[in-house]
């Protein structure tokens, strides 16, 4: 790769760390690319999945300030760059990777702190915003409604 060209690289990826709210690491390694894009399909809008070369992620994250990488930057690495929610684009690695098992998920950083491959895996069993949202104003109603009922009570 030409100079010029590894300098956009890593501004993209730069760009890419700066305007995400977390970031996914995984090895493809064996992945066809037909595969590579159904995990693309399967990410939907919540994350983009970047295949790039590990020294390029490593100067990217250095000018983005992102810390705690490096020791999940060797083999063939791709980036799952979360714009969306987090437990959408877990679950979706998480399933992927249960029915391709040449893709790893090595671990992450979420809001500037390295997460691992057991909390990735946690966030993924989690119910999606709105649902735990959901859950949460019945809760809220359910408990209002009781004690309406109990001053109503003659």
């Amino acid at each position: 790769m030409a100079k010029p060209e590894k300098v956009s690289a890593v501004a993209e990826l730069k760009e890419q760390f700066e305007n995400s709210g977390s970031a996914l690491i995984t090895e493809y390694r064996g992945l066809s690319v037909p595969q590579i894009t159904q995990l693309r399909k399967d990410l939907g809008d919540s994350a983009s999945y970047t295949v790039a070369k590990n020294t390029l992620v490593k100067r990217a994250a250095d000018e983005a300030n992102v810390e705690g990488l490096d020791e999940l930057l060797s083999g063939p690495t791709a980036i799952a760059f979360v714009t969306g929610e987090v437990v959408e684009a877990a679950k979706a690695l998480k399933n992927f990777a249960k029915d391709n098992k040449e893709l790893v998920i090595k671990g992450g950083i979420m809001d500037g702190t390295p997460v691992s491959v057991a909390e990735i895996e946690k966030i993924a069993d989690l119910e999606s915003r709105e649902v735990l949202l959901s859950k949460m104003a019945g809760a809220l109603k359910g408990g209002q409604s009781k004690a309406a009922g109990l001053f109503n009570a003659p």
